[in-house]
């Protein structure tokens, strides 16, 4: 029996050191980042379990804690990205009101115009008139500018993190070798506590879920499904990062469209998948720095882009309203195209016969007709054809026709049901007609006309004058013929060259006359301050479905406003992502962190069981010594 009492009180004492230097070691690592609290877990041994062993050693955390920690760690990593450029974006526009702001020095010019009608005779508010003009087209493209900076710096990000990414998923591959290839408790524990670690760290950059295999290797994926790390093996990513952007930069699933830069995830199998397609990733920096490389940047561009053409096309084009007419063949919509210069785009809104309307937007161009991109229009759901204008006003009517039947072939072939069957015809000179010979009516017809000849006519269109242009010598009318020339059209706003060197032409009393005159300065202001203009829904301003429409000053408000709203919004939501962080680090902590109070007790009761061991052991001692010396 003291045989028995003296291997279970060695027994004890064996299992009581080690874990009595396992409360050591979580103390002594109680700061150390990533470390997961170890426990000690005896087993029974011997004839009736009345032995003990040493047993193993296991982390004590909260799994659930583990998977929050990570969904909140890219939540927070997601919207601070977001919120830190969108503070950024809303600092380009300035102080809404204040002088030099966006809406500020617009303002200062329609207030030198006003000036100027007040005082036609003087060369100073001709000159100041002309400067506050080119400081307002100037500001316009350094916030252009800075808005493409801005995305050629998250372009640069990408490359980095992406490198970083990649490493972290060789590394967490290779953890999970070692931790299948170690015996020793100790060891195989630390090595788990690193590949947790990476893990979360990894989830700072996109949303990764885990999946725990019996062999004590981890599976790592996004949450979309793409698998990146299967036990020893991991995908390599790549970024094709494309340096500068500018604003025809554009991400396409089309390799030989695209204009950015994507990630490529190539698996040990060899596939290659394109985690920058939209949707495939969610969360993280990452997730964020696409979102706003390739939506919330372009859009700010968008925006800039619409008022730089609105600011321009607000003093050039003459806007004309065809006549809507009932008859037996049903409606019919006469418009009078004179003038009319390739960009210049013709609007008829067409009702089907379950009543839904929608608009056909016809542009003038140099080319065979050819469809058109209803996000460069200001309807972003219409219906967009090119027609060919090259021909002269007599082949108007032909040429809408053309268009229009190009547009019925291709919806036919996409399958749609929804087909529009209107016809158009030429009645006399530059006067087409729009009718209703189908099951789809004719609701009406609008145009925008560009009335000067080119950047050089200031006089023919009077009251309108070509005051901004597309660089130094391009009106702006909204060609399409080699690529939209509303991208990137803030960029290239001048003031032109034309006005700028004979200021007179700003106040000449008419197209032959060359005396001051308060009607143009008037008619300019009015322009922008009063008469509203029609702004695509693709710049986000007043909502997304349908076109916005104010005046250009009121836009350029809405512009600094809703940039100031977003930022706000996007700080709001990454403090309430912080506080929801800083709830999981907590929990997570709670479980898996040391608490120096509970160790300390564990280390008195470890102790005291040592004591009661040794006393065993010194018992037992004495018995065997008493019957030796018997």
């Amino acid at each position: 029996m003291s045989v028995n009492a003296l291997g279970t009180a060695t027994a004890g004492l064996q299992a009581m050191q080690a874990a009595i230097g396992l409360v050591s070691q979580n103390v002594a690592n109680a700061g150390t980042a990533g470390y997961v609290r170890r426990t000690l877990t005896p087993v029974s041994q011997g004839a009736a379990n009345n032995g003990v062993a040493v047993g193993t050693v296991t982390r004590t955390f909260d799994e659930a804690a583990l998977r929050q920690l990570r969904l909140e760690t890219a939540g927070a990593a997601y919207t601070g990205t977001r919120a830190d450029v969108m503070s950024q974006i809303d600092k380009l526009y300035g102080t809404p009101g204040s002088s030099t702001a966006l809406d500020g020095i617009l303002n200062t010019f329609t207030k030198a115009l006003q000036t100027l009608a007040a005082n036609t005779n003087s060369t100073a508010a001709r000159t100041t008139a002309v400067q506050t003009a080119s400081a307002l087209a100037a500001q316009i493209g350094s916030i252009a500018d800075s808005v493409q900076e801005l995305r050629s710096g998250v372009e640069s990000r990408l490359g980095t993190e992406t490198r970083d990414a990649s490493n972290l998923l060789a590394s967490i591959a290779d953890l999970n070798i070692k931790v299948t290839g170690t015996a020793d408790d100790a060891t195989r524990a630390a090595l788990l506590d690193q590949r947790d670690q990476q893990i979360t760290q990894l989830a700072s950059y996109f949303d990764v879920k885990t999946v725990a295999q019996r062999d004590g290797t981890v599976s790592v994926m996004t949450s979309s499904g793409v698998t990146l790390v299967d036990r020893g093996l991991s995908a390599t990513l790549s970024f094709d990062g494309r340096g500068t952007l500018n604003a025809n930069s554009a991400y396409s699933t089309d390799p030989a469209k695209r204009g950015v830069g994507t990630i490529t995830a190539t698996t040990p199998g060899g596939a290659v998948i394109d985690l920058g397609e939209p949707g495939t990733l969610r969360s993280g920096t990452i997730a964020a720095e696409f979102e706003l490389r390739d939506t919330i940047l372009p859009q700010a561009q968008r925006q800039l882009d619409d008022l730089a053409a609105g600011l321009a096309r607000a003093l050039t084009d003459k806007p004309v309203t065809g006549t809507l007419t009932t008859g037996a063949g049903g409606a019919r919509a006469d418009i009078d195209l004179s003038n009319i210069k390739p960009g210049n785009a013709v609007t008829v809104p067409v009702k089907g016969p379950d009543g839904t309307v929608r608009n056909i937007i016809l542009i003038a161009s140099n080319k065979a007709t050819a469809q058109a991109d209803p996000s460069l229009t200001v309807d972003t759901s219409s219906i967009a054809q090119t027609f060919d204008i090259s021909g002269g006003p007599a082949t108007y009517g032909a040429k809408l026709q053309e268009a229009l039947a190009a547009v019925q072939t291709r919806l036919t072939a996409q399958g749609s049901t929804s087909v529009p069957d209107i016809a158009a015809s030429a009645v006399s000179g530059s006067t087409v007609r729009f009718s209703s010979p189908g099951t789809w009516s004719v609701a009406g017809a609008s145009a925008g006309i560009t009335m000067p000849a080119s950047a050089s006519d200031v006089a023919s269109g009077f009251p309108y004058i070509p005051l901004f242009t597309d660089g130094a010598g391009t009106l702006v009318t909204g060609l399409v013929d080699n690529g939209s020339q509303l991208t990137g059209l803030a960029q290239r706003l001048t003031l032109n060259p034309a006005v700028a060197n004979n200021t007179a032409t700003l106040v000449a009393a008419s197209a032959t006359s060359t005396s001051p005159d308060t009607v143009r300065p008037l008619f300019l202001y009015d322009a922008l301050t009063s008469t509203k203009q029609t702004f695509s829904a693709a710049s986000g301003i007043g909502g997304i479905d349908a076109p916005h429409s104010a005046s250009v000053v009121s836009f350029a408000q809405d512009i600094v406003a809703a940039q100031g709203a977003a930022s706000v919004n996007a700080q709001s939501l990454n403090e309430g992502q912080s506080v929801a962080l800083a709830t999981a680090q907590g929990r997570y902590s709670a479980s898996a962190g040391v608490n120096i109070d509970e160790e300390m007790s564990r280390l008195i009761e470890l102790q005291t069981a040592y004591t009661a061991n040794a006393r065993v052991l010194t018992a037992a001692r004495d018995m065997l010594d008493t019957l030796l010396r018997i």
